[in-house]
């Protein structure tokens, strides 16, 4: 059952995802309420899991590979375990992700050159199974929420 949150708790939340380390009275100050009702706010979140824990986000400039990109693919059924265990090793394989649509999985990569890119893209488009790939290189992030 998905919990329910009401507008306090997501916009407490929204200024959690922004900055971690954002100080109890500034979030009081934001969303309009008294820094021990934040308190008990994040205690009660942290308590039903809804906040799972805390991250240190990393630089771009200092962390991101020179590139990025997200990889639709469509796969065969029958390959999907084989070709998840064979990208799970893939060190560039940033996330993979089932998802629903015209394609089966999302997978983001980070590669050092475009020349890395392209080569692990002909190597996951030969792989058993695969179907279709399709891929956007990332230019730029807007907005991050990500813990890196």
């Amino acid at each position: 059952m998905k919990p329910t949150l009401d507008e306090i708790d997501n916009k407490i939340l929204a200024l959690l995802m922004d900055n971690a380390r954002l100080p109890v009275t500034v979030i009081a100050r934001h969303v309009g309420i008294a820094r021990t009702t934040v308190i008990a706010r994040i205690n009660a979140l942290e308590k039903r899991e809804i906040i799972a824990g805390y991250g240190l986000r990393l630089n771009q400039s200092m962390y991101q590979a020179a590139v990025r990109a997200y990889v639709g693919l469509s796969v065969e059924a029958r390959y999907a375990a084989g070709l998840m265990k064979y990208l799970q090793q893939l060190p560039e394989v940033e996330t993979l992700c089932a998802v629903s649509g015209a394609i089966d999985y999302m997978l983001t990569l980070h590669c050092a050159t475009t020349e890395v890119l392209d080569k692990l893209l002909d190597q996951i488009g030969t792989l058993d199974g695969v179907r279709q790939t399709s891929t956007s290189i990332i230019l730029s992030k807007r907005i991050d929420r990500s813990a890196l």
